[in-house]
């Protein structure tokens, strides 16, 4: 009686992580993922929603956690405000990048870099998952009970020395990102999920002022 009891509660559990593992899209499953998104992604102006940040480094026992207000603006207008536990703002704006460290402020040509010009194209990618360029990545698609996962990792070798992997998680009844997760060569990562969010909601331009 014993054994069997052990059997059946590892078929239990094997099913339960066989339920839980990533599947790969199919050819048809791909194409027609691709099109709702990109056909979603043409109709959004604007982004507003709060985020939780954490960072995981590997020689910490705990995730440092961060959390704000992301904005976005098509094409390309992007702010970060973390408010917690300290206050900093990131804006991406005409290929310059804007940091305002608690009153200290410095900005960033990225112009002058074609490598944080593809930086600043792929975090913006990141929010509005508008990601899926062959020429810029080698991306896989997959599914979960709650998740379509797209799956990038950068062709250019200058970026993968920063980043290994972009995992972007669309919800199965939405066509917007959910959840980023930045994958480091060392192993170490960064994952935003996003709550609360609003498309297409009025974005005031001075909220992408430094």
């Amino acid at each position: 009686m014993k054994f069997r009891h052990t059997l059946l509660l590892l078929l239990f559990f094997c099913t339960i992580q066989l339920f839980a593992q990533e599947q790969k899209l199919t050819a048809s499953e791909i194409a027609n993922f691709k099109e709702l998104i990109e056909k979603s992604s043409k109709t959004i102006k604007t982004i507003k929603t709060d985020f939780i940040q954490y960072k995981h480094m590997d020689f910490l026992s705990k995730d440092i956690e961060t959390s704000g207000k992301m904005y976005f603006k098509a094409p390309d207008l992007l702010n970060w405000q973390y408010v917690k536990p300290y206050n900093y703002s990131i804006t991406f704006k005409n290929n310059k990048v804007y940091i305002n460290d608690q009153g200290k402020k410095n900005t960033i040509d990225a112009g002058n870099s074609k490598m944080f010009e593809k930086i600043n194209k792929m975090i913006v990618g990141s929010v509005s998952g508008n990601m899926f360029d062959d020429k810029e990545f080698s991306i896989s698609y997959f599914k979960t009970k709650d998740f379509y996962i797209t799956k990038l990792i950068p062709k250019t070798k200058e970026i993968l020395k920063l980043i290994k992997q972009i995992d972007l998680y669309f919800p199965l009844n939405e066509t917007t990102v959910s959840q980023v997760k930045l994958n480091e060569p060392s192993g170490d990562y960064t994952k935003i999920i996003f709550k609360n969010k609003l498309l297409n909601a009025k974005i005031d331009d001075s909220v992408f002022s430094n």
